[in-house]
């Protein structure tokens, strides 16, 4: 797994070419996906309407996670070194 890793690093540039080619693949595949039998309003008139939704719920995700561990819950970065708050404030060393 570590080759394929730094296989890809090497190669960004293609990667990145890669992943732009899917994008526009699949944006090509939704605009051709029939919407007549959508289930509601927004479905037919909004293109890409579940992939705009996904994608809005996905950062909004995020941003809850990224909010909710920053507001006390994720422990300190040297949690395992230090476990108690006394034992790093003395410079020993």
């Amino acid at each position: 797994m570590i080759k394929l890793i730094d296989y890809l690093r090497e190669r960004i540039k293609a990667v990145i070419l890669a992943c732009y080619i899917l994008l526009a693949l699949i944006v090509a595949f939704a605009a051709m996906v029939d919407r007549s039998h959508a289930h509601t309003s927004v479905e037919q008139n909004i293109s890409f309407f579940w992939s705009l939704f996904g994608f809005v719920a996905a950062a909004v995700i995020i941003g809850i996670a990224y909010w909710y561990g920053r507001s006390g819950i994720q422990a300190r970065t040297n949690y395992y070194d230090c476990p108690m708050k006394d034992d790093c404030t003395s410079s020993d060393s």
